[in-house]
């Protein structure tokens, strides 16, 4: 398809959800649930369809060279599309925040005043690989009286697809138009290109994928964009941290799904616990068939790992592999913390408040971990339901975010003829 054609379908379908926002923003709260619910029972109806799309894509991809992380994040199986089943049935559970009162007050000439929510309008995402972001945005957005343009990669076409037709065959049994959520039929660069200009239909852009999609949606937008970020997270393992916890911890933040953004890529480690306990933290990570690159006070530990590259400790891996240095004590770890941190999610595993203390106060991040793994850093642990992204930003969001996170405000001044 020529540029022209593909910036012509793609200006329709942002002119159809700006269009069909409108009634959703006027949407009752139970109208919205209602499609939420029905949402959550069309996609385990189609469970079959979705996995068979979704499996076309992995064949696909494994043609293709998609590394494992990428993979890995383009899978969907039967707990995945529960979980997404889950992730709407848990939004529709939630307050709406549509039309709560944020604060009021009187001023001294008598006007009243409140600032209250109100949906943002028509939400545009671009994200890779992960079907499951078509329907938690959708289940976001249509319980925020938003519409949504979702531009998905070319290698989960099919899965977002089925995905979608879900989506749409929910929402024709409601009150609520199906153009509300549009998936782009056109998956090319320039498509994306076309959405980074569309500021007569799109209120806010959010980028969701790696590093690159990410640095080039903030570069070439005119769109205000809420960015989302990369996750060179890291563990701190001090030395009053007991022995089992930080291991537990360590290895679940780096293993239990490494594909993913706040999955560990580094391990501080104070050098009086490395003496006493690294051994059976390397152990246990080569355990799990996790590849080691550590400092030198590191590789007197095992013969197994492998030196670490200066640029090792600024990588965000989603793979199999951990950065693992020692440090003399808490501000060492805070200044390396500081110093390659990508402001996603940080950890220390700690016995001492006072350690705790200067963690959570000197480290600028989205989210600071006390004796927890990273891997909480998701909208359903929060408590949201789904999540349309991690902001690591500081404006207007930061973090998950859920629902209030794609919302917007105004303010009702209510009058009994004051003049100026």
């Amino acid at each position: 398809m020529e540029q022209t054609q593909i910036s012509t379908q793609m200006r329709m379908q942002g002119e159809a959800a700006k269009k069909a926002s409108k009634r959703v923003a006027a949407a009752s709260t139970e109208e919205k649930n209602k499609a939420l619910l029905l949402i959550a029972d069309e996609l385990e109806t189609r469970e079959a369809f979705i996995l068979e799309a979704n499996a076309k894509d992995l064949e696909a991809g494994r043609k293709n060279g998609l590394s494992s992380a990428l993979l890995d994040r383009l899978t969907l199986d039967s707990g995945r599309i529960a979980g997404m089943a889950d992730g709407c049935r848990q939004i529709a559970s939630l307050e709406d925040p549509i039309g709560e009162t944020i604060e009021s007050w009187t001023r001294p000439n008598g006007l009243k005043m409140e600032s209250v929510r109100v949906p943002l309008g028509v939400i545009g995402m671009i994200y890779e690989a992960r079907p499951n972001v078509t329907a938690d945005a959708a289940a976001l957005a249509l319980k925020t009286g938003n519409g949504v343009l979702l531009r998905g990669s070319s290698s989960a076409f099919q899965s977002n697809q089925a995905v979608m037709d879900a989506i749409w065959e929910a929402l024709a049994k409601t009150s609520l138009p199906k153009e509300a959520v549009q998936l782009a039929s056109d998956t090319s660069r320039e498509a994306a290109t076309t959405m980074f200009q569309m500021n007569d239909y799109l209120d806010v852009l959010i980028p969701r994928g790696g590093a690159n999609l990410i640095k080039t949606v903030v570069n070439q937008s005119t769109v205000p964009v809420l960015e989302t970020g990369v996750g060179n997270c890291h563990i701190f393992i001090d030395k009053t941290a007991e022995a089992d916890k930080a291991v537990q911890i360590a290895v679940n933040a780096k293993t239990q799904r490494p594909s993913v953004c706040n999955a560990a890529e580094t391990i501080l480690v104070h050098q009086s616990w490395l003496e006493a306990h690294g051994e059976s933290l390397v152990h246990a990570l080569l355990a799990h068939g996790v590849a080691i690159r550590g400092d030198t006070e590191v590789q007197k530990l095992h013969g197994d790992v492998e030196p670490a590259a200066d640029e090792d400790w600024n990588t965000e891996y989603l793979d199999m592999i951990v950065s693992v240095k020692a440090v003399q004590d808490t501000e060492e770890a805070i200044e390396h913390i500081n110093t390659f941190t990508t402001y996603h999610s940080e950890a220390i595993v700690t016995e001492s408040a006072e350690n705790k203390r200067k963690f959570f106060q000197q480290i600028d991040a989205a989210a600071l971990y006390h004796n927890a793994s990273t891997r909480f850093t998701d909208g359903f642990e929060f408590g949201f339901g789904a999540e349309i992204g991690v902001s690591t930003q500081k404006l207007h969001a930061r973090g998950p975010m859920g629902l209030k996170a794609i919302t917007s405000y105004k303010y009702l001044i209510h009058g009994d003829g004051q003049i100026k």
